[in-house]
Protein backbone atom coordinates (compact mmCIF):
# COMPACT_ATOMS: atom_id res chain seq x y z
CA UNK A 1 0.00 0.00 0.00
CA UNK A 2 1.23 3.42 -0.58
CA UNK A 3 0.63 4.69 2.79
CA UNK A 4 2.50 1.86 4.53
CA UNK A 5 5.74 2.51 1.64
CA UNK A 6 5.39 6.34 2.78
CA UNK A 7 5.02 5.82 6.38
CA UNK A 8 8.58 3.73 6.03
CA UNK A 9 10.40 6.36 4.82
CA UNK A 10 12.91 8.62 6.11
CA UNK A 11 11.72 12.23 5.20
CA UNK A 12 14.35 15.42 5.62
CA UNK A 13 13.07 18.32 8.17
CA UNK A 14 11.42 20.08 4.73
CA UNK A 15 9.48 16.55 4.69
CA UNK A 16 11.26 15.77 1.27
CA UNK A 17 13.57 13.00 -0.08
CA UNK A 18 15.37 12.74 -3.02
CA UNK A 19 13.99 11.16 -6.13
CA UNK A 20 16.51 10.16 -8.81
CA UNK A 21 14.84 9.34 -11.94
CA UNK A 22 15.88 6.50 -14.28
CA UNK A 23 15.14 5.28 -17.70
CA UNK A 24 14.53 1.93 -17.13
CA UNK A 25 15.26 0.74 -20.71
CA UNK A 26 18.97 2.19 -20.67
CA UNK A 27 19.36 3.16 -16.99
CA UNK A 28 20.38 6.19 -18.28
CA UNK A 29 19.75 9.04 -14.85
CA UNK A 30 17.72 11.62 -16.78
CA UNK A 31 17.09 14.06 -13.50
CA UNK A 32 17.33 14.40 -9.56
CA UNK A 33 14.21 16.70 -8.14
CA UNK A 34 12.22 15.91 -4.61
CA UNK A 35 9.36 14.69 -3.17
CA UNK A 36 7.47 15.09 -0.35
CA UNK A 37 4.36 12.72 1.01
CA UNK A 38 1.98 14.36 -1.65
CA UNK A 39 3.71 13.87 -4.43
CA UNK A 40 4.84 10.55 -3.57
CA UNK A 41 1.63 9.41 -3.03
CA UNK A 42 0.12 11.24 -6.66
CA UNK A 43 3.28 9.09 -8.07
CA UNK A 44 1.95 6.23 -6.89
CA UNK A 45 -1.19 6.62 -7.89
CA UNK A 46 -1.38 8.07 -11.42
CA UNK A 47 1.49 6.33 -12.71
CA UNK A 48 3.30 9.31 -13.66
CA UNK A 49 6.04 11.54 -11.95
CA UNK A 50 5.09 14.51 -9.62
CA UNK A 51 7.64 16.39 -7.32
CA UNK A 52 7.82 19.38 -5.18
CA UNK A 53 9.47 22.39 -6.55
CA UNK A 54 11.29 24.10 -3.45
CA UNK A 55 11.22 27.42 -5.07
CA UNK A 56 7.99 27.62 -5.78
CA UNK A 57 6.67 25.56 -2.99
CA UNK A 58 4.11 23.49 -5.02
CA UNK A 59 3.49 20.17 -6.63
CA UNK A 60 4.89 19.84 -10.08
CA UNK A 61 3.49 16.89 -12.55
CA UNK A 62 6.78 16.36 -14.91
CA UNK A 63 5.31 16.91 -18.19
CA UNK A 64 2.10 19.00 -16.87
CA UNK A 65 3.27 22.03 -19.51
CA UNK A 66 5.43 20.75 -21.88
CA UNK A 67 4.08 17.23 -22.86
CA UNK A 68 7.31 15.05 -21.47
CA UNK A 69 5.92 13.18 -19.05
CA UNK A 70 7.14 10.00 -17.10
CA UNK A 71 5.37 6.53 -16.82
CA UNK A 72 6.59 5.23 -13.64
CA UNK A 73 7.53 1.62 -14.08
CA UNK A 74 9.65 1.09 -10.89
CA UNK A 75 10.28 2.70 -7.78
CA UNK A 76 13.09 1.76 -5.39
CA UNK A 77 14.26 2.90 -1.97
CA UNK A 78 17.91 2.82 -0.83
CA UNK A 79 19.04 0.77 2.23
CA UNK A 80 18.28 3.44 4.80
CA UNK A 81 15.13 4.31 3.29
CA UNK A 82 15.93 8.14 2.74
CA UNK A 83 16.21 8.35 -1.13
CA UNK A 84 13.88 6.62 -4.29
CA UNK A 85 15.01 5.66 -7.67
CA UNK A 86 11.83 6.18 -9.90
CA UNK A 87 12.48 4.08 -13.43
CA UNK A 88 10.38 5.54 -16.19
CA UNK A 89 9.42 5.67 -19.68
CA UNK A 90 9.95 8.99 -20.40
CA UNK A 91 8.08 10.76 -22.93
CA UNK A 92 10.27 13.10 -24.07
CA UNK A 93 13.69 14.97 -22.63
CA UNK A 94 13.57 15.19 -18.65
CA UNK A 95 15.95 18.60 -18.60
CA UNK A 96 14.03 21.90 -19.20
CA UNK A 97 16.99 22.81 -21.85
CA UNK A 98 15.29 20.41 -24.18
CA UNK A 99 18.31 17.40 -23.52
CA UNK A 100 17.29 13.90 -23.07
CA UNK A 101 19.03 14.18 -18.96
CA UNK A 102 19.65 16.50 -16.93
CA UNK A 103 23.14 15.38 -16.67
CA UNK A 104 24.62 16.21 -19.96
CA UNK A 105 27.88 18.05 -18.98
CA UNK A 106 31.41 16.71 -17.98
CA UNK A 107 32.59 18.12 -14.93
CA UNK A 108 35.61 18.97 -16.74
CA UNK A 109 33.83 20.06 -20.14
CA UNK A 110 36.61 22.61 -21.36
CA UNK A 111 35.55 26.50 -22.13
CA UNK A 112 35.68 27.36 -25.51
CA UNK A 113 34.73 30.84 -25.52
CA UNK A 114 36.18 33.12 -27.73
CA UNK A 115 37.73 35.64 -26.03
CA UNK A 116 37.61 39.15 -28.36
CA UNK A 117 35.71 37.46 -31.14
CA UNK A 118 32.85 40.07 -32.84
CA UNK A 119 29.33 39.06 -31.04
CA UNK A 120 31.33 36.96 -28.13
CA UNK A 121 31.29 37.65 -24.28
CA UNK A 122 34.30 37.13 -23.03
CA UNK A 123 35.53 34.52 -20.58
CA UNK A 124 35.21 34.39 -17.01
CA UNK A 125 38.52 36.81 -15.46
CA UNK A 126 40.79 33.99 -13.83
CA UNK A 127 39.96 30.93 -15.67
CA UNK A 128 42.89 29.47 -17.22
CA UNK A 129 42.91 26.31 -19.39
CA UNK A 130 44.44 24.36 -17.21
CA UNK A 131 41.79 24.71 -14.56
CA UNK A 132 39.03 22.77 -13.37
CA UNK A 133 35.53 25.08 -13.19
CA UNK A 134 34.12 24.51 -9.84
CA UNK A 135 30.25 24.01 -9.76
CA UNK A 136 28.77 27.67 -8.72
CA UNK A 137 25.86 26.30 -7.19
CA UNK A 138 24.09 29.76 -6.59
CA UNK A 139 24.19 30.14 -10.45
CA UNK A 140 22.82 26.79 -10.84
CA UNK A 141 20.08 28.02 -8.09
CA UNK A 142 19.54 30.90 -9.97
CA UNK A 143 19.19 28.65 -13.27
CA UNK A 144 16.35 26.50 -11.76
CA UNK A 145 14.31 29.59 -10.17
CA UNK A 146 14.11 31.34 -13.49
CA UNK A 147 12.81 27.93 -14.85
CA UNK A 148 10.45 27.74 -12.11
CA UNK A 149 9.61 31.09 -12.41
CA UNK A 150 8.90 31.13 -16.07
CA UNK A 151 6.64 27.87 -15.96
CA UNK A 152 4.68 29.31 -13.37
CA UNK A 153 4.36 32.87 -15.37
CA UNK A 154 3.14 30.93 -18.86
CA UNK A 155 0.63 29.13 -16.16
CA UNK A 156 -0.52 32.44 -15.36
CA UNK A 157 -0.67 33.26 -19.01
CA UNK A 158 -3.07 29.79 -19.80
CA UNK A 159 -5.01 30.26 -17.21
CA UNK A 160 -5.69 33.63 -15.55
CA UNK A 161 -6.75 32.98 -12.71
CA UNK A 162 -7.69 36.45 -10.58
CA UNK A 163 -6.16 38.64 -8.26
CA UNK A 164 -2.52 38.04 -9.96
CA UNK A 165 -0.67 40.75 -10.78
CA UNK A 166 0.69 38.53 -13.98
CA UNK A 167 -2.62 37.61 -14.90
CA UNK A 168 -3.12 41.95 -14.88
CA UNK A 169 -0.06 42.55 -17.26
CA UNK A 170 -1.15 39.56 -19.98
CA UNK A 171 -4.83 41.00 -20.11
CA UNK A 172 -3.47 44.77 -20.55
CA UNK A 173 -1.51 43.19 -23.38
CA UNK A 174 2.07 44.18 -24.84
CA UNK A 175 2.69 48.19 -24.79
CA UNK A 176 1.49 47.46 -20.70
CA UNK A 177 4.09 44.83 -20.31
CA UNK A 178 6.79 47.23 -22.05
CA UNK A 179 6.02 50.16 -20.72
CA UNK A 180 6.88 48.18 -17.09
CA UNK A 181 10.00 46.56 -18.67
CA UNK A 182 11.00 50.06 -19.58
CA UNK A 183 9.91 51.62 -15.99
CA UNK A 184 12.04 48.35 -14.04
CA UNK A 185 14.81 49.47 -16.72
CA UNK A 186 14.86 52.82 -15.54
CA UNK A 187 14.96 52.10 -11.76
CA UNK A 188 17.64 49.78 -12.38
CA UNK A 189 19.74 52.18 -13.40
CA UNK A 190 18.72 54.71 -10.72
CA UNK A 191 19.37 52.33 -8.01
CA UNK A 192 23.04 51.66 -9.85
CA UNK A 193 24.14 55.08 -9.61
CA UNK A 194 23.34 54.68 -5.59
CA UNK A 195 25.44 53.05 -2.88
CA UNK A 196 24.75 49.85 -1.88
CA UNK A 197 23.63 46.38 -3.46
CA UNK A 198 20.70 45.76 -1.82
CA UNK A 199 18.40 48.01 -3.87
CA UNK A 200 20.15 47.12 -7.24
CA UNK A 201 19.46 43.81 -6.35
CA UNK A 202 15.62 44.15 -5.68
CA UNK A 203 15.53 46.18 -8.65
CA UNK A 204 17.55 43.83 -11.11
CA UNK A 205 14.88 40.81 -10.05
CA UNK A 206 12.00 43.02 -10.99
CA UNK A 207 13.32 43.77 -14.12
CA UNK A 208 14.36 39.96 -14.45
CA UNK A 209 10.40 39.27 -13.28
CA UNK A 210 8.69 41.75 -16.32
CA UNK A 211 11.55 40.28 -18.93
CA UNK A 212 10.53 36.51 -18.43
CA UNK A 213 6.91 37.97 -18.53
CA UNK A 214 7.85 39.63 -21.91
CA UNK A 215 9.34 36.54 -23.15
CA UNK A 216 6.05 34.29 -22.29
CA UNK A 217 3.75 37.04 -23.98
CA UNK A 218 6.07 36.89 -27.29
CA UNK A 219 6.73 32.75 -27.43
CA UNK A 220 10.24 33.63 -26.41
CA UNK A 221 11.59 30.39 -24.26
CA UNK A 222 14.31 30.50 -22.12
CA UNK A 223 16.13 27.54 -24.32
CA UNK A 224 16.21 30.21 -27.18
CA UNK A 225 18.35 32.61 -24.64
CA UNK A 226 20.67 29.93 -23.77
CA UNK A 227 21.18 29.28 -27.37
CA UNK A 228 21.86 32.91 -28.19
CA UNK A 229 24.06 32.95 -24.81
CA UNK A 230 26.01 30.36 -26.44
CA UNK A 231 26.52 31.08 -29.91
CA UNK A 232 28.14 34.49 -28.48
CA UNK A 233 30.46 32.38 -26.23
CA UNK A 234 31.50 31.34 -29.66
CA UNK A 235 30.58 27.54 -28.82
CA UNK A 236 29.06 24.91 -31.45
CA UNK A 237 25.14 24.44 -31.36
CA UNK A 238 24.67 22.03 -29.22
CA UNK A 239 21.61 19.90 -30.60
CA UNK A 240 20.04 19.52 -27.30
CA UNK A 241 19.44 22.71 -26.96
CA UNK A 242 17.33 23.34 -30.88
CA UNK A 243 13.82 23.58 -31.00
Amino acid sequence: MPEDLIRNLKFDERGLISAVVQDHQTDEVLMLAYMNAESLARTLQTGETWFWSRSRGELWHKGATSGNTQRVVDLRLDCDGDAVIVRVDPKGPACHTGARTCFFRGAQEADAATVGQTGALPAPAGRGDSQVALVDVPAMELGILLQDLYVLIQERKDQRPENSYTTYLFNSGLDKILKKVGEEAAETIIAAKNEGSAELGAEITDLLYHLLVLMAERDVSLRDITAELTRRLGRPANPKYSK
